[in-house]
């Protein structure tokens, strides 16, 4: 096996100092949210947005006169993103169907799944309004039917962002809040004077909101831990460096500390994407930061043969995964550990982040090794339920109860057991020795 580096990041030791730093500035914060509620809040939004309002909270008069901010092309394509989103979620949400099924005569058990009763979604909006985010967490949860969706974002230039409130209010959301960074989450999980708190948080954000995420799971249940955007080009020598060099800088552009790593077994088009990329960043509008994080997140590894290329990629489990090679379909069969797959040179992740169909909000930080990422099932609860017909059943069912709960020697546990075999069974169970 030969795996070689052409290009390497940050060490771990580095992101690992970083992280410290960012969780105690979250801890503290989230203290002090949970201390004074609206008060906090609104000395965090002056501080970080420069945004006060008497309520950060949108009527319906406010959302009325965002939207008419909308130019009628722009609102024309939020609605076809978010009908690919809604087609797409439905079919999941078909497929996630309630079941009841006689195991044993007179035994009945069976699954229910319910939509979380509250949920709030997070849209980021800092250095770019992230209005696909709005339909990825906000329309998912509608189609799950949960019954009370918050919607919050930073707000833009002093002010709502119209094109993020409209993504909102026609994803169906049911309270928006002009809200950004860990003030939000804090304020949708903790509740506030003001504020109702919700059962769950959604939604991507900057390494401040991963990680107030991170420390508010139990108290709310969360998505995932979406961090910083990352993302994983898998090529051989089929495509060409503009390629490879144009999917990197593009998730590279989301901010300072996004990953963006090339694996090939080509040395020439390694080299050569190098170069391309520094062509690119002269010219790229955003170049200023997708240069950061190149220098400091970027990679560029060489393997020798595909199956080194497709271990390599299960290692890293990246968020996004772009495969640009002669056997896309056997990285799809062979692949365990990512969180969305773009097949082919015609498929690429700005499609995915924006208007295919497929939700953007996906596993970070090699999480994609025990989750997936956002879709309609999150947004429910798949709740057991038993009942026994039969007197036959419950005798039966009792005697095997009551022998395994006296193995563990849980007694009380073993009554429970005895006295449905007396009561349907008529027959006297004797502690530790449960009628054969």
């Amino acid at each position: 096996m030969a795996i070689t580096y052409l290009k390497s990041g940050k060490l771990e030791s580095q992101r690992a100092a970083d992280d410290a730093k960012v969780r105690g500035i979250v801890e503290s914060t989230l203290a002090d949210i949970a201390a004074r509620g609206d008060e906090a809040v609104r000395e965090l939004s002056v501080k970080f947005d420069r945004y006060d309002t008497p309520s950060f909270k949108l009527s319906p008069s406010d959302i009325e006169a965002a939207m008419a901010k909308v130019s009628a092309r722009d609102l024309a394509d939020i609605q076809f993103a978010q009908a690919q989103i809604r087609r797409f979620a439905e079919a999941q949400r078909a497929s996630l169907t309630d079941i009841e099924v006689e195991t044993l005569p007179g035994v009945i058990l069976g699954h229910k799944h319910i939509p979380v009763p509250s949920v709030g979604c997070y849209v980021p909006g800092g250095k770019f309004p992230m209005v696909a985010s709005a339909h990825m967490s906000v329309l998912t949860a509608s189609v799950a039917g949960v019954p009370r969706i918050v919607a919050a974002a930073p707000p833009q230039n002093g002010a709502p962002h119209p094109a993020i409130v409209a993504a909102m209010h026609l994803g169906g959301a049911h309270e928006i809040y002009v809200l950004g960074g860990m003030q939000a989450i804090g304020a949708m999980a903790l509740g506030t004077e003001t504020m109702a708190p919700v059962d769950m948080i959604v939604g991507p954000g900057n390494v401040f909101v991963a990680e107030a995420k991170r420390q508010l799971f139990g108290r709310v249940g969360i998505d995932l831990l979406a961090g910083p955007t990352e993302t994983l080009v898998i090529a051989d020598d089929t495509v060409d460096a503009e390629f490879c060099a144009t999917d990197l800088l593009g998730q590279a552009e989301h901010g300072y500390n996004s990953p963006a790593i090339l694996l090939t077994n080509s040395f020439s088009l390694a080299e050569a994407t190098l170069a391309e990329i520094d062509r690119i960043l002269e010219i790229l509008p955003t170049a200023e930061t997708a240069r950061a994080s190149w220098q400091d997140y970027g990679a560029v590894i060489h393997c020798d043969t595909y199956e080194e290329m497709l271990a390599m990629a299960d290692d890293l489990a990246s968020e996004h995964v772009q495969v640009m090679t002669d056997r896309d379909d056997w990285f799809l069969d062979n692949m365990t550990c990512y969180g969305a797959l773009f097949l082919g040179p015609r498929t690429h992740v700005a499609n995915g982040d924006k208007v295919i169909g497929t939700n953007h909000t996906l596993p970070t930080r090699r999480a994609g090794r025990y989750t997936g990422g956002l879709w309609v099932g999150k947004f429910l609860k798949t709740h057991t339920y038993q009942k026994i017909l039969t007197d036959e059943a419950a005798s039966m069912i009792g005697k095997y109860g009551s022998r395994l709960c006296l193995l563990e020697g849980f007694v009380g546990h073993a009554e429970q057991c005895n006295l449905r075999v007396r009561r349907y069974g008529g027959e006297d169970v004797a502690y530790g020795a449960a009628a054969e």
